[in-house]
C-alpha cells in the first residue's frame, strides 16, 4: 500500500508508528501493545469464553464483519491462535490485533490464554491448549465457522503449541477432541527444534520430558504423511529463534508426504512476523497476505474430475 505514495515525507511519517510498534513489541511492552491494538478495539468479539477453571482458562473469539452482518461463513475453518512469550508471559488481550487481522480474512478466530511457568511446565500448556481447541470446536457452529475444520496457529511459543497439537495427536485425544478436526497449521517464528538452553527452559522442558517428547520436529515421523497442510513464516534476521527451525520442519513435513509452504522474510526479526499483522505495521511484511492465501486454499472446494 505504501509503495503507491509519492510523498517521501508522508511515507516517513506513516513508517514511524509501525517501526515503533515493531520495536516495542519485540520487548513485549505495554506501550507497544497499546499502539498495535488501538484499531483492533473496534473489532467484534466475544470475550472470556470459559474453557477450563482458573484465571488462565478463558478465550476471546473474533468475528468477521460478514458474520456480524448475518452472512453464513459456516463452511470456513475456525482459527485458534496462541501468542508467544517464552512460556513465561503473555495475555490474550495484548494480541487483539491478531484476532482482528485474522477475522478480517473472513475466519472466526479464537485467542485462548494458557498457564505459564513457573506453575506450568511441559506438557501443562499443551493440555490447556488442547482443552481450548475442544471448547472452541463446540462453539464453532454458533460463532459461524465449520466445527469440523480447525486451523491451529501461533507465534513463537504459541507456534510451538500449535505445532505440537497438530503433530502429536494424543493431546487432542486426551482432551476429548478429534485430531481429524485439524485442517491446517500456521506457525510464525516458532521453535520447532527447541533446545532448552536457559535455566528457565531447562526447568520447563528437560525436568519433565525428553527431547523426543517435547520437540515438534520429532513428532513428524509418527504421522505417516497425515500432517495437516502447513504454512511456516520466519524472519531471516531472527536472532531469538533461528529460521533453521522453520526450514527443518518444512523439509521434514514434505519428506513425510505432507504439504508445507515456507515463507522466509529478509531483514525481519523475531517479533516482526506477528507485528506485521497489526494495521500500523502491516506494510513491513506480507504475513497477513500469506496467511490469507493459505486459508483460501483450505476454503477451496475439492476439484471434481469427470469420468472419461
Amino acid at each position: 500500500m505504501l509503495t503507491r505514495l509519492s510523498s517521501p515525507r508522508r511515507l516517513t511519517l506513516l513508517s514511524l508508528p509501525a517501526a515503533l510498534a515493531a520495536l516495542l513489541l519485540a520487548g513485549c511492552t505495554a506501550a507497544g501493545f497499546a499502539v498495535v491494538n488501538l484499531p483492533a478495539l473496534f473489532a467484534q468479539r466475544e470475550d472470556n469464553l470459559r474453557y477450563m477453571p482458573g484465571p488462565r482458562g478463558t478465550m476471546d473469539a473474533y468475528l468477521p464483519a460478514s458474520a456480524a452482518a448475518g452472512a453464513d461463513n459456516a463452511r470456513r475453518p475456525l482459527i485458534v491462535f496462541w501468542y508467544g512469550g517464552g512460556f513465561t508471559a503473555g495475555d490474550k488481550t495484548d494480541y487483539r490485533f491478531v484476532g482482528a487481522a485474522l477475522a478480517h480474512t473472513g475466519h472466526v478466530t479464537v485467542l485462548p490464554d494458557y498457564r505459564l511457568y513457573p506453575p506450568a511446565r511441559f506438557p501443562d500448556f499443551l493440555q490447556d491448549a488442547a482443552r481450548a481447541v475442544v471448547a472452541a470446536q463446540h462453539e464453532a457452529a454458533r460463532l459461524g465457522a465449520d466445527p469440523q475444520r480447525i486451523v491451529l496457529a501461533g507465534h513463537s511459543a504459541g507456534a510451538y503449541i500449535a505445532a505440537m497439537l497438530a503433530l502429536q495427536p494424543r493431546y487432542l485425544r486426551e482432551a476429548g477432541g478429534d485430531p481429524a478436526w485439524i485442517a491446517g497449521l500456521i506457525g510464525l517464528s516458532g521453535p520447532y527444534d527447541i533446545n532448552p538452553d536457559t535455566p528457565v527452559l531447562d526447568a520447563i522442558f528437560r525436568e519433565t520430558a525428553t527431547a523426543d517428547e517435547y520437540r515438534p520436529l520429532r513428532q513428524v515421523g509418527g504421522l505417516a504423511g497425515r500432517a495437516p497442510p502447513t504454512l511456516l513464516v520466519h524472519g531471516l534476521a531472527d536472532t531469538r529463534v533461528s529460521a533453521d527451525h522453520a526450514v527443518k520442519l518444512q523439509q521434514a513435513l514434505v519428506a513425510a508426504g505432507g504439504t508445507a509452504t515456507l515463507r522466509l522474510y529478509p531483514k525481519l526479526a523475531h517479533a516482526d512476523t506477528v507485528a506485521a499483522l497489526s494495521l500500523v505495521a502491516r506494510w513491513r511484511a506480507p504475513t497477513l497476505a500469506d496467511a490469507a492465501i493459505f486459508l483460501d486454499s483450505l476454503d477451496a472446494p475439492p476439484v471434481s474430475v469427470s469420468p472419461l
